[in-house]
């Protein structure tokens, strides 16, 4: 179905997101998901269990702009004005 390059090159940029670009904010997500799976668990909460996986998987993978890390620039904003004039009538 895939070719094996392109499979290499998944697998190369997933590698890279898990072990590089590492800050405060991601090991914390990691820890927060590590401590909402690890009380839903103990209360039996499946749905407390996934909330935590997300938050865990964010940490983990680096996805979303909630990690701090806009992975592939697509959190950017665009800094420049358009010079706009507004009509006052």
């Amino acid at each position: 179905m895939y070719d094996s390059a392109l499979l290499q090159l998944i697998y190369i940029d997933m590698k890279d997101r898990i072990l590089k670009g590492w800050s405060l904010r991601r090991g914390l997500f990691v820890a927060f998901g590590c401590y909402i799976i690890y009380t839903s668990a103990m209360d039996k909460s499946w749905a407390g269990m996934l909330f935590g996986a997300y938050f865990l998987s964010m940490g983990i993978f680096s996805f979303g702009c909630a990690s701090g890390n806009c992975y592939g620039n697509s959190c950017t904003v665009n800094t420049q004005t358009d010079n706009v004039k507004l009509d006052n009538k």
